[in-house]
């Protein structure tokens, strides 16, 4: 079985208790950026993963979610940022930057413009990982979307007057939680095996929400970013996948499929063992 994770910080509370032999895992690890790791799983190459919550939507009958889990946010999420020179709402008709490392909090930001700010910028998609930002300040723009460790570590830049953080952005208009990750699974992909890796990952969260200072502090160690900083990062995060998540979920996909952006869907599970 060959597993998917995402080598970011958000990952650590459930990946770093499999790394460090604290749980078990029956699987090889396989670290991507997040649409690495969708197109590894839309290939057949993985057997699980986590993966863009666009990701499923778009290819829901080729597989199931793992229950319970996901990568979340009630507010802030601190590490999904549209840096801009000009408030959200005035960017109609101007370049908006986005890497290719992401593809939800691309269809979340074009949602946000399209029916929140009421404005059309013209988007542009750089090849560049998200952490890379000298390659994305190197293209004429008046805003730049930044996901993962980077938008943590931009947000202490002082060369973008406005920030704004797009999970509190959807909070603001839906009144949800916001779902940017999830873990699937292959449907064909053998069943009591993908269980097992389920319950390696409930208990490495388990392990990890017990541990957040530790994480954090190894967080900062390996991405200079201020301790306390990531500590907050951490706090804010939430790795259920409850009714209330899942509400906030099917309302996002609502939205996607009325755009034409993903296809219509029903959600699945696997059994949980």
């Amino acid at each position: 079985m060959r597993l998917g994770r995402i080598p970011w910080i958000n990952c650590y509370p459930i990946y770093r208790a499999l790394d460090r032999g604290h749980v078990e895992v029956k699987a090889e690890l396989i670290t991507g950026t997040a649409a690495d790791l969708n197109d590894l799983l839309a290939a057949g190459e993985l057997d699980v993963s986590v993966v863009s919550a666009v990701e499923y939507a778009r290819n829901a009958a080729a597989y199931h979610l793992l229950p319970d889990l996901a990568i979340t946010c009630d507010g802030p999420v601190h590490s999904v940022m549209l840096f801009s020179r000009r408030p959200a709402h005035e960017l109609d008709g101007t370049t908006v930057l986005r890497t290719s490392s992401s593809r939800t909090s691309v269809l979340l930001l074009e949602l946000l413009c399209t029916h929140r700010w009421g404005g059309r910028p013209k988007f542009a998609t750089v090849r560049a990982e998200s952490s890379d930002l000298g390659a994305l300040r190197g293209f004429p723009h008046e805003a730049v979307l930044v996901i993962g460790d980077a938008a943590l570590m931009l947000a202490a830049d002082a060369q973008y007057p406005f920030v704004t953080d797009l999970g509190s952005a959807w909070k603001d208009w839906t009144g949800l939680p916001f779902v940017f990750a999830v873990w699937a699974a292959r449907r064909e992909s053998d069943h009591r095996a993908v269980q097992g890796i389920h319950r390696s990952l409930l208990a490495g969260r388990t392990w990890g929400l017990e541990h957040l200072d530790e994480l954090a502090g190894l967080a900062a160690s390996n991405t200079g970013i201020a301790r306390a900083v990531c500590r907050a990062y951490l706090n804010d995060l939430d790795y259920a996948l409850s009714y209330r998540h899942l509400a906030g979920l099917t309302d996002f996909f609502r939205r996607l499929a009325q755009d034409g952006l993903v296809p219509d869907g029903s959600l699945s599970f696997i059994t949980a063992a």
